[in-house]
């Protein structure tokens, strides 16, 4: 179960996600402007924000923008927009999963597992005794705390989102080793399938604050058609 807020001027489409969402055992918030979403979300903490773009006071993606800045709360949008080019731009702003219009509820719930999995640090293997707090993990000069969810770099605290931790982490925790992309999507973003572009937004995103890029990469290396490696940067050898 999980507290839901749904930011939706559709009258009847925001009723019929209230419904099917409470049926599931959800508890279910909503309203129909951006300027009221960022008034619950400041006062009441949820696990979970169901954000429509086709807002009447506020465009989405800027209303997400605006979220991001006092919370850090999951969002998935909601969108009538199918392009690739505005989808980029909104995992880029934030966003944690999207859904293009119409969509089931079914899918919207299975969307929403997925992401609070991620967010609740859920997984198989938890239940039977709690599991030793993880090891520092470093490579070269970064420093990754699974535990206190913390990553350092040369000693300065790096500024990052909740998928950017946990993709480095990951990652860390592989040190030299190529990860698939498919494994990437099923252990970090928990989906089956997905497009790359998601991960190679996230990983441009990633580099920008370890301070290189695809073209001279440190840390991130990607081997095209394969996966992704991490690994420490030569001085650090």
């Amino acid at each position: 179960m999980a507290s839901v807020l749904v930011v939706e001027d559709d009258q009847f489409v925001r009723s019929a996600l209230i419904r099917q969402l409470t049926e599931a055992s959800h508890t279910v918030r909503s309203v129909g402007t951006a300027l009221e979403a960022l008034r619950e979300v400041a006062q009441i903490g949820f696990d979970v924000v169901i954000l429509d773009l086709g807002l009447p006071d506020l465009d989405g993606a800027e209303a997400l923008k605006m979220l991001r800045g006092i919370t850090d709360v999951p969002v998935i949008v909601a969108t009538a927009r199918d392009d690739e080019g505005e989808i980029v731009r909104l995992l880029n702003d934030g966003a944690d999963d999207y859904l293009v219009k119409p969509f089931s509820v079914a899918h919207l719930s299975a969307r929403m597992t997925a992401v609070l999995r991620r967010t609740r640090g859920g997984g198989a293997g938890e239940p039977g005794g709690a599991a030793a707090p993880p090891a520092v993990l470093r490579v070269g000069g970064l420093a990754v705390d699974p535990l206190r969810r913390q990553a350092q770099l040369d000693g300065t605290t790096l500024d990052l989102t909740r998928r950017e931790f946990d993709l480095l982490a990951y990652l860390a925790g592989r040190p030299g080793v190529v990860v698939p992309r498919r494994e990437l999507l099923a252990e970090v973003w928990r989906q089956a399938y997905g497009d790359d572009q998601t991960i190679d937004v996230h990983l441009s995103w990633l580099r920008r604050k370890l301070g290189e890029t695809a073209a001279r990469p440190r840390y991130l290396h990607t081997l095209r058609g394969v996966g992704v490696k991490l690994e420490p940067p030569a001085e650090h050898t």
